[in-house]
C-alpha cells in the first residue's frame, strides 16, 4: 500500500496572493462574456478562461505567468461551471473541467481535449487532535477515524461538483477493498459536510474541519498533510478504470447517472484565434500542471472530437 506523504512547500509565498488576483477576474452576477477574450476575432484583447475549482490556482498563478496574455480566470465546482455556460449565464473563451462527462451534457462541443489526471486523498489538519489521529492512522486505518462521529470532515457537493461525487465512490470502494470496512458510503458522509471545492480546503485555516476527500493536487499547492490512498479507491490509476472505478455510480436528485472512471480533465476552445489558441496549448502542455500536484501521462494531451483546423497542425 502507498505510504502517507507530506507536500511540497514549493509555492507558499508566492501563492499567497491568488485568491485576492482571482476575485478580480470573476463575476457574481453578470455573465463572464466571450467578448471579453477577443471581440474583433483577432485575440487581441484579454483571454476569460472558466474552470474547475481544483485548477484555479493552477491556472491563476502557473497558467497566467506562462502565457504572454491578460488571462481572466472564474472557478467553480464543473458541474456548476458546465450549467453556467450552457444555460447562457457565462460565454467564456476557454472551458475546463475535472470530468469529461460533462461535455457530453450539459455541454455538447464538438471537441476537447483530455490535458491532466488527479487522485484522490484525504487532506488532513495535523494541529488537531483528529488530524493527528488520521496522520497516524495513514492508508490502512483512516476510515477508522472518520468514523468517529466527533471528527468533522469536508467534502464538496456531488450535485455541483465532480469532487462530490467521486468522494463517494472513494467510499464505495474503500468498503471493498478493506476487510473490515462496511458501508462506508452511507455511515461516512452523514454528516453536514459541504463546502464549495474552491474553499473545501481552506477550512483547515478556519479551524472548521480535521479532514478533508480532496484531490491530490489542492493539498499539493497549497502545503497540507495528506494521506494518499490505495491505487484501486483513489480513482487515478488507469490499471483500475474498468474493473475497480467502472462498477460505483452516482445518481443525482435530477435522474442522471455518472459512472465513476479515471479522473480526467479536460478542456475546449470556444473562441477561436491566434491568442486563445496559444493560450490553450500551454493550458493543455504546460509544465505547470505537474508543478501543482497534477498527473500527466505520456499520452497526454488526447483530443477527442473534431477540433477546428487551426487545432489540426
Amino acid at each position: 500500500m502507498p505510504e502517507q506523504r507530506r507536500s511540497r512547500r514549493a509555492f507558499l509565498a508566492s501563492a499567497a496572493g491568488v485568491g485576492v488576483a482571482l476575485a478580480g477576474c470573476s463575476s457574481a452576477s453578470g455573465s463572464a462574456s466571450r467578448g471579453t477574450g477577443a471581440t474583433d476575432g483577432s485575440g487581441s484583447g484579454p483571454v476569460s478562461v472558466l474552470s474547475a475549482g481544483s485548477l484555479e490556482l493552477a491556472f491563476g498563478k502557473g497558467l497566467s505567468e506562462a502565457v504572454d496574455t491578460d488571462l481572466r480566470v472564474e472557478s467553480h465546482g464543473s458541474s456548476t461551471v458546465a450549467r453556467l455556460v450552457s444555460e447562457g449565464q457565462r460565454d467564456p473563451d476557454i472551458v475546463a473541467l475535472a470530468d469529461t462527462a460533462l461535455f457530453d451534457g450539459p455541454l455538447h462541443p464538438s471537441w476537447y481535449s483530455v490535458f491532466a489526471s488527479n487522485a484522490v486523498v484525504i487532506a488532513y489538519n495535523p494541529n488537531t487532535e483528529a488530524g493527528e489521529r488520521l496522520g497516524e492512522a495513514g492508508p490502512e486505518n483512516w476510515y477508522d477515524v472518520l468514523l468517529d462521529e466527533d471528527v468533522t470532515l469536508g467534502r464538496t457537493d456531488p450535485t455541483q461538483d465532480p469532487l462530490g461525487y467521486r468522494a463517494l465512490f472513494t467510499l464505495e470502494l474503500a468498503s471493498r477493498y478493506y476487510d473490515d470496512a462496511n458501508d462506508l458510503r452511507e455511515r461516512i458522509p452523514e454528516r453536514d459536510q459541504i463546502y464549495p471545492e474552491t474553499g473545501l480546503i481552506s477550512q483547515f485555516e478556519s479551524g472548521n474541519v480535521d479532514a478533508a476527500v480532496a484531490y491530490r493536487n489542492m493539498a499539493v499547492e497549497r502545503d497540507y498533510d495528506y494521506i494518499d490512498l490505495p491505487d484501486r479507491i483513489d480513482l487515478g490509476n488507469p490499471k483500475y478504470e474498468d474493473d475497480w472505478y467502472a462498477t460505483v455510480s452516482y445518481t443525482a436528485p435530477s435522474g442522471k447517472t455518472t459512472k465513476g472512471g479515471l479522473i480526467g480533465y479536460g478542456s475546449t476552445v470556444r473562441d477561436v484565434n491566434p491568442t486563445t489558441k496559444a493560450v490553450f496549448e500551454t493550458l493543455t502542455t504546460g509544465d505547470y500542471l505537474e508543478a501543482y500536484g497534477f498527473e500527466v501521462p505520456a499520452s497526454y494531451p488526447e483530443t477527442h472530437g473534431n477540433p477546428p483546423s487551426a487545432f489540426a497542425e
